[in-house]
């Protein structure tokens, strides 16, 4: 087991990348402080990781109140006596052009994409310390390394994330504290909810929309939620122990660039 015995915290555990992380990490010998704000959402992924033979608790959090974040360290601490892994999943998506953003949406989506993150790791770190280091893993996004079209406030708070853990990276290695971040791609997941709904308005079907998702991605297929899961227990875990400061792209190729290109794939 990568995670045995490990103490660690996944935030956003509700769904998608942060329940099948969740689960993932209990299956592989963590016990998991499973936090998201929807409270019942969060329970029913730690009765989850109980009923097949883990150990996990929940807790509410609103990752962007600090109050919150240190309640939730603080919780987990009391439980199992240490802090040893961090996940700072928690996160939204919203999409239209820069001229239409609201100012109270940009300052909402960069309170629980990076103001999350960040206290996340503010009050994780001098926990960890106190056992001479830990692992910290963060949601980026592809989105955090190329530009897309109507996500502008999306890209920049992902791009902030990158930035932000290669800065930690450097600020604790010392310390023994490892800090990397995932870059999904297309994730199969209910953060994609909203922009399944906008493209049904324009007369596509949901499985028109995954079909051409898929088709972005060399590997042809959108990902599915436990395959990052399985990636952030690889980087939170000790196979891992020289590896820091990475934005690690989760995305079938996504980012390395168009399938195909100008030439004919190979058959």
């Amino acid at each position: 087991m990568r995670l045995k015995d490990k103490v660690s915290i996944v935030t956003g555990a509700a769904s998608g990348i942060g329940k099948a992380s969740a689960i993932v990490f209990g299956r592989e010998g963590a016990k998991v402080m499973c936090a998201d704000i929807n409270a019942e959402a969060a329970e029913a992924t730690a009765r989850q990781i109980v009923d097949t033979g883990g150990e996990a608790a929940s807790i509410r959090v609103d990752v962007a109140s600090e109050p919150d974040v240190q309640e939730m360290v603080s919780a987990t601490v009391t439980r199992w006596g240490r802090l040893d892994v961090l996940y700072n999943n928690a996160g939204i998506g919203i999409g239209m052009p820069v001229t239409q953003m609201p100012v109270e949406q940009w300052d909402r989506l960069m309170d629980i994409n990076l103001k999350g993150v960040f206290l996340g790791c503010k009050h994780a770190i001098p926990e960890m310390l106190k056992n001479g280091g830990g692992s910290i893993v963060n949601t980026a996004s592809d989105a955090g390394l190329m530009g897309t079209a109507m996500l502008s406030a999306y890209c920049a708070s992902k791009g902030g994330v990158v930035m932000l853990t290669k800065s930690l990276a450097v600020e604790w290695a010392a310390q023994g504290i490892r800090v990397n971040c995932v870059c999904p791609g297309v994730i199969r997941t209910p953060i994609l909810d909203p922009f399944l709904a906008q493209a049904q308005m324009t007369g596509l079907k949901p499985e028109e929309v995954w079909e051409r998702m898929a088709r972005a991605h060399p590997i042809g297929r959108v990902g599915e939620p436990e395959e990052v899961g399985r990636t952030v227990a690889f980087l939170a875990s000790d196979d891992a122990s020289f590896i820091t400061g990475v934005a690690l792209s989760v995305d079938g190729g996504f980012a390395a660039g168009p399938p195909g290109g100008f030439m004919r794939p190979p058959e």
